[in-house]
């Protein structure tokens, strides 16, 4: 029997949750086993505001997994959102003792140093992610163990999170029956799920666009060297939608998902739609429906635009191209608007390099909670995240090929 490992994403999401179950064999190949998704209700811009109803839904979408996979989750990688998270990047430096190799304690000070950084005291940091280390002003190093030299600098992408939306997370998944075997921000595990190869090789701007927000990452070189989370997203074109033809949120929605489009010139002009409403019946042609929702994606992609430049420069002479994921970047047009107002190559990212279930997972909707298995298994040391199969096999061995598989995906 080859060895193998089982890791559980769950990703709670303000219109969605949806739980991914992983099993990683002996030679580093993931399967994905286990999928359920059900509708998110009890959040509000990725964070809980109603807790009851969170853990109901948690639960509901862990139970699907688990018929479909055969195993019974007992923890799992759980996605943050939400704009109380902060992220900055800060340096660090740590001096070597002449004629001394660079050893682990020397990287690990160093890293520590730059995280002496003040924060509000209800701050958690999740991520300490470090970027390219300088040994004696020599920089773009990777790996500075076992170099010579008696200075060492790095700098690091620090992400935190409030205490208090964190907590209430963790508590839904415990509470629903799952461990939380740690937190992780969404544009991070997003990236690890989508990106392909040549753009894990340069910089790369990953937008994804969830219903109750909107999160960013730029990966330079595979390495998350900034995040944000703005407070926008697919649902704010059912809320225009809604305000515009006076109908329920529900109805908007499908409306949205079957005749929305992001570009005018898609739609067809001769096609008027008729939605009933107790009082009177709205129509409207998908044309004018498009022109309604295009502010809203534009409003969505300027302010990430906006965010990026403040923090790092034109957009344009930093990045190379730009992947949008999630759940609203399914709407048709939404990646031709994109390249209008990010002036470079843009593509739809959804989960790549899985085995398994793809058919079930190959959708931008499903981007964070497969990066979140992931993730997983970038940190194996973690506790297992579900018991065996129910046919008497388990997931107790660790894998000798995962860490060269996982070095050459990153």
């Amino acid at each position: 029997m080859t060895d193998e490992r089982i890791i559980v994403g769950l990703d709670i999401g303000t219109t969605k949750i949806c739980t991914v179950i992983g099993e990683v064999a002996g030679d580093g190949v993931l399967d994905i086993i286990g999928e359920g998704t059900v509708p998110s209700d009890g959040l509000r811009k990725g964070v809980v505001v109603n807790l009851e109803r969170t853990i109901t839904s948690v639960r509901q979408s862990i139970q699907a997994a688990q018929r479909v996979a055969g195993v019974e989750v007992h923890s799992a990688w759980v996605g943050v959102a939400g704009s109380h998270l902060r992220a900055l990047t800060s340096h660090g430096m740590a001096a070597i003792r002449r004629g001394m190799d660079i050893t682990r304690s020397d990287v690990d000070r160093c890293i520590e140093n730059a995280q002496a950084v003040p924060l509000e005291a209800n701050m958690e940091i999740l991520h300490v992610i470090p970027q390219e280390y300088v040994v004696d002003g020599n920089d773009g190093i990777k790996d500075p163990i076992g170099m010579s030299g008696v200075r060492l600098e790095v700098d690091v992408h620090l992400v935190a999170g409030a205490q208090g939306p964190l907590a209430n997370l963790r508590r839904c998944a415990e509470d629903a029956g799952a461990g939380v075997d740690g937190l992780v921000v969404q544009a991070l595990a997003s990236g690890l799920s989508v990106l392909n190869r040549g753009e894990r090789d340069v910089t790369t701007v990953l937008i994804d666009i969830g219903g109750g927000t909107t999160d960013v990452g730029v990966f330079r070189r595979g390495t998350l060297a900034h995040s944000a989370v703005i407070p926008l997203g697919g649902d704010h074109v059912t809320q225009d939608i809604s305000q515009l033809l006076r109908i329920p949120p529900d109805e908007a929605e499908r409306v949205k998902k079957r005749y929305g489009v992001a570009l005018p010139e898609l739609a067809d002009r001769d096609v008027v739609l008729e939605v009933a409403n107790p009082s009177y019946t709205a129509s409207i042609s998908t044309f004018e429906l498009a022109q309604v929702i295009r502010p809203r994606v534009v409003e969505i992609l300027d302010l990430v635009r906006s965010n990026i430049e403040q923090r790092m420069g034109a957009l344009e002479l930093l990045a190379g191209n730009v992947v949008v994921t999630g759940g609203a970047s399914l709407m048709p047009g939404l990646d031709q608007v994109a390249t209008e107002r990010f002036r470079l190559p843009v593509r739809i990212g959804k989960p790549e390099g899985v085995s398994g279930l793809v058919d079930v997972v190959a959708s931008p909707a499903h981007a964070t909670a497969v990066g979140l298995v992931r993730y997983g298994m970038l940190h194996g040391s973690a506790p297992l995240a579900a018991a065996g199969r129910r046919d008497g096999r388990n997931g107790a061995g660790l894998f000798s090929g995962l860490r060269r598989v996982l070095k050459d995906f990153f």
